[in-house]
């Protein structure tokens, strides 16, 4: 894995991530394979897609197996992005059984969690059709942002802002507390970025273009009102729509011309995709 895969995605990262899943599930005190599974016992395993979808995680699940024990042998048979089908190998997995074991559901967890979100990303982006990009937000499991925003890239999604100092976006409790959507405007320039603001009528998106905002982002206005949106604008900022977009209503919105989509349910809400490990043969060393 690249040193800076994604904002946030280091090596450090990665494996404070997964030794953090491994001593929740306490990897190294497995009391069942102790007893039952002999030392000396060497197994090869497959991970396989037991449903249709898009993979994401193949190296976190790699420095699963690594670091349960580094004798582990993992080969990843696809890529992330990849579409795959049921049953697909996606990896294998060789080394001394009991470690195979004691690895498997953290990196089934991290495999299945990603790969539903590199999933449901693709399905929305097949469904807009190229018209415009589709964008995650920050609703993302705490402590796993950088790597579920990795599994929306796998899925040919584009990532918003990482973090609340990375970009200026002026939602409505901001806007009420400046006083309304000209003054939060002209207040939020004092960061010396490019200012997004968040409206909700038509009304509030003539203000904010007057003001000059850089984009604005439609929370829940109907495709009507995104096209009309998107006329009255003409180019003269981003635009972007959020709110209760879905997987039915993405392809109307994306036809009105607006830039971009954002979408908090490809995190929050993606199903994971299941995934399965199967030992395929032992043998004593």
């Amino acid at each position: 894995m690249p040193e800076t895969m994604a904002p946030g995605l280091t090596r450090e990262y990665l494996e404070q991530k997964v030794g953090e899943a491994l001593r929740e599930d306490a990897a190294d005190r497995d009391v069942t394979t102790a007893a039952v599974v002999p030392p000396d016992l060497w197994a090869e395993a497959e991970l396989l897609a037991r449903a249709d979808g898009v993979v994401a995680g193949l190296a976190v699940a790699e420095e699963v197996f690594r670091q349960v024990d580094a004798a582990t042998a993992f080969e990843a048979l696809t890529a992330d992005g990849a579409r795959v089908v049921d049953g697909a190998v996606l990896a294998r997995a060789r080394g001394p059984l009991g470690s195979l074991l004691r690895a498997e559901r953290t990196a089934l967890n991290f495999l299945q969690q990603l790969s539903g979100v590199a999933t449901a990303t693709r399905r929305h982006v097949d469904a807009a059709m190229g018209r415009c990009a589709v964008l995650d937000t920050r609703k993302t499991v705490p402590g796993l942002r950088a790597l579920q925003r990795l599994a929306v890239r796998a899925g040919g999604g584009v990532s918003h802002r990482f973090d609340l100092a990375e970009a200026v976006l002026v939602k409505d409790n901001h806007v009420a507390a400046a006083g309304g959507t000209a003054a939060a405007v002209r207040r939020a320039r004092s960061a010396g970025l490019p200012v997004e603001v968040e409206v909700e009528s038509l009304g509030q998106l003539d203000v904010a273009l007057a003001e000059g905002a850089d984009a604005v982002l439609l929370d829940n206005m109907t495709p009507a009102a995104v096209a009309e949106a998107v006329r009255r604008t003409a180019g003269r900022a981003v635009l972007e729509v959020s709110g209760g977009v879905t997987l039915s209503t993405i392809g109307a919105y994306a036809a009105t011309g607006v830039d971009r989509i954002s979408i908090g349910a490809l995190t929050h809400s993606a199903p994971a995709l299941d995934v399965s490990m199967e030992v395929i043969r032992t043998w004593r060393r």
